[in-house]
């Protein structure tokens, strides 16, 4: 019989998609049994903790460690949580691969509940097709080793490549089938040439989700500001000085938390 304790959570968390049942034993999936073996160099009888990112944890004990995979004991749920209070989705032009990689990271630490990738008119790197499914693949590793390190049990959703004109376009159909959703979910498009600053908003504290758009390394086009206007975003200044599109993203989603969140 194995014993679960309250000394049984360490920071070893592994993601596993599906379901969760106590008192089984549950094979790690190969990316997280190798990172269990291999790099963290666990043993038999080291307690770890899983998640499925839809909510809660478990805690478990690893059974066995062999070539072919890592098991683990499963103990009872533990309804734990560290989500956010204010739902924000990152709207980010798809930037240089490195800053994409750093903004999504942190950003997943900082409590986003949904990234949107755009490409816009300046983006430096495009992305279609087979090697936009790639690459959106490999955010989403991002998005469950952040969701790991940082204890996050609900897994951000990391939505589809679109382009800034198809996003928008879906901002105004959603306005149009909900003429008040901008009143509760306020959009946001950081802009430095805006007059407005945060403190200009009191009343997104009233709002439990916002969405913050950033443009690419050569900010938005001209018209790109025009259309986003035109669908109802709101500008937005950082600051009296310009900011690199990954210190932007990053630095609104703090200054959003520490207003509106949980900072």
């Amino acid at each position: 019989m194995v014993a679960f304790g309250p000394e049984t959570m360490t920071k070893h968390r592994f993601y596993c998609p599906g379901e969760i049942i106590p008192g089984r034993i549950l094979g790690l999936p190969s990316n997280a049994a190798h990172h269990a073996a291999r790099v963290l160099r666990l043993e038999p009888g080291d307690r770890v903790t899983l998640f499925n990112g839809s909510g809660g944890e478990f805690p478990a004990i690893i059974a066995g460690v062999s070539k072919s995979g890592t098991t683990v004991t499963v103990g009872e749920y533990l309804a734990a949580e560290c989500e956010s209070p204010l739902d924000i989705t990152l709207v980010q032009a798809v930037c240089a691969n490195e800053k994409m990689d750093w903004i999504i990271q942190k950003s997943v630490e900082m409590g986003v509940n949904q990234i949107q990738p755009i490409s816009t008119t300046r983006s430096l790197v495009r992305l279609s097709g087979e090697r936009a499914d790639k690459r959106v693949q490999h955010w989403q590793q991002i998005v469950i080793s952040a969701c790991e390190q940082c204890g996050r049990n609900h897994l951000p959703q990391l939505l589809p490549v679109l382009s800034l004109s198809d996003w928008l376009s879906r901002q105004v159909g959603k306005q149009k089938n909900s003429p008040g959703e901008s009143v509760h979910n306020p959009c946001f498009m950081l802009l430095p040439t805006s007059k407005k600053r945060l403190r200009d908003f009191p009343e997104a504290a009233q709002c439990s989700s916002l969405t913050v758009m950033v443009g690419p390394e050569g900010g938005f086009a001209p018209e790109e500001e025009a259309a986003a206007l035109v669908a109802g975003l709101m500008p937005l200044r950082l600051g009296e000085r310009i900011l690199r599109t990954e210190t932007a993203a990053l630095a609104a989603v703090s200054a959003m938390q520490a207003l509106w969140g949980d900072y």
